[in-house]
């Protein structure tokens, strides 16, 4: 639910889910935060849609292994490491966070698109990870591991 506090939006996502039968998708609009996204599959949601990854992205943020990374700060001035050492994305195969930051500083609107195409490959990746983790039985102990090392709504 688009701009209610986490813990109203996955009360109503319980609700709804006691109402929608577990053979139906399940669509949430608006969850986009990593943590948010996970929790909802937690409590039943299968379908997401969200601008965050593309909009926080063509304003450098990303989202990474590591947590989030603000491209723009000066402490990326010189740093030749991809945006997330543990990525292969095309982005973080082809542009150190220098070059990126560099891009951004100079108002070059391939930044913005190099970031967003992280974040939705981060996106992906996340989503696979969580189907993965489902069927294998363990997605429980997934969330709970994921859940304490990110929380990119407030870090």
């Amino acid at each position: 639910m688009i701009g209610e506090p986490a813990i109203l939006t996955n009360e109503m996502v319980h609700v709804a889910n006691q109402v929608i039968p577990e053979k139906r998708l399940r669509y949430l609009m608006g969850c986009g935060y990593p943590e948010d996204i996970i929790e909802a599959v937690g409590l039943g949601a299968d379908l997401f849609d969200c601008v965050l990854p593309t909009r926080n992205g063509r304003t450098g943020m990303a989202f990474t292994s590591q947590g989030k990374v603000i491209i723009k700060a000066s402490r990326y001035s010189t740093d030749r490491a991809p945006l997330d050492k543990n990525c292969g994305c095309y982005t973080c195969r082809n542009f150190s966070r220098a070059y990126l930051r560099h891009l951004f500083n100079t108002g070059e609107a391939l930044a913005g698109r190099l970031v967003s195409y992280h974040n939705i490959n981060f996106y992906m990746e996340l989503m696979a990870r969580i189907r993965n983790h489902i069927k294998k039985g363990t997605f429980r102990a997934f969330s709970r591991r994921i859940l304490r090392k990110f929380d990119f709504r407030n870090s």
